[in-house]
């Protein structure tokens, strides 16, 4: 499938800059206690937190348990919490950390039924939804293959594939989150995409 797992990422909705100054000023807030505006960040991105997770472990009935994990570290870190890096970097660090020790305390993997499958990418269901009945089949049948796809590959490549396609973030930013350096990033997403168009093509 070349071109699904693009070099550059998705564009986000306004501007960048834009959207971590309120997550920053909302982070500051929660710092001081205040509830609302740690319910606000919670909205502004528990979609991504429970979609990321849902990819990484693919299940779907784990994903809200370990985002509602990931909150809390937020809310109980943010008094300490200093702007070094944007706020979502500092999200999907904590995420990445709590997936990988999930993913190493699992002895293996279980498999996802549709239905779960279906409910971790929530989007993805809704565009479906507008689609006549064979091009809807055809639409998941893609998300099914592209899923099981990304669950093959190891985990780091897996996490770089997610947050660079389904997240849009930047090879910096995708380093951070990683804690590794821009030039492994590269070369995980070079590997990555190898990999999964091959398997994609197997698939169509």
């Amino acid at each position: 499938m070349p071109g699904f797992f693009p070099d550059q990422p998705t564009p986000a909705t306004g501007g960048v800059d834009a959207d971590d100054a309120i997550d920053v000023a909302l982070m500051r807030e929660t710092a001081k206690g205040n509830e609302q505006a740690f319910r606000q960040l919670i909205e502004r991105h528990q979609q991504a937190v429970v979609g990321t997770v849902a990819r990484m472990l693919n299940d779907a009935t784990e994903a809200e348990d370990i985002a509602q994990m990931v909150f809390v570290r937020i809310w109980q870190s943010a008094p300490k919490w200093t702007h070094d890096a944007k706020f979502t970097t500092y999200l999907f660090t904590i995420t990445r950390n709590l997936v990988f020790n999930e993913s190493r305390r699992r002895s293996r993997k279980k498999e996802v039924s549709l239905e779960s499958r279906e409910e971790s990418n929530p989007a993805a269901t809704a565009a479906d939804d507008a689609l006549t009945p064979n091009e809807g089949l055809e639409k998941r049948e893609l998300h099914r293959s592209i899923d099981r796809a990304i669950a093959s590959l190891p985990e780091q490549q897996r996490m770089a594939v997610i947050l660079r396609t389904f997240e849009g973030m930047d090879y910096e930013e995708i380093a951070a989150s990683l804690e590794t350096s821009v030039s492994s990033v590269k070369s995980l997403l070079f590997r990555a995409r190898g990999t999964l168009r091959d398997m994609l093509a197997d698939d169509m």
